[in-house]
């Protein structure tokens, strides 16, 4: 796409109703896309979508991004911590698959411990 209209400053925003937000946010990685829309704990929704997620959660997406080894200079996490509180402030569950399974790297280590 950037190559086509390098003139346009693209950005994407992807809900996660359907738990593809994260697939098609390597979508638009594979096709040049830098910038993506996100929210904290993937709070939020859509007044046109009755049902609709919020955003991808913003802790999914860096993790994703730092499984694939692409840096963002965004602490995940720091990240991880603030969708923790916002979770308790709002006081329910939210459509963040970290927050529910943890980082990659918590599993490995747990996996580990587990083998000594």
């Amino acid at each position: 796409m950037r190559g086509k209209f390098p003139e346009v400053r693209w950005f994407l925003h992807f809900h996660n109703t359907r738990g593809m937000a994260l697939a098609n946010m390597v979508a638009g990685l594979n096709a040049g896309i830098v910038r993506y829309d996100a929210s904290l704990a993937g709070l939020g929704g859509c007044p046109f979508a009755p049902g609709a997620s919020g955003n991808v959660a913003s802790e999914d997406m860096l993790h994703m991004l730092s499984e694939m080894g692409i840096k963002t200079g965004i602490d995940l996490d720091k990240m991880i911590a603030l969708a923790r509180q916002l979770q308790q402030w709002v006081g329910h569950c939210t459509d963040s698959s970290v927050l529910r399974a943890g980082k990659n790297s918590d599993l490995i280590s747990l996996s580990a411990t587990k083998k000594q």
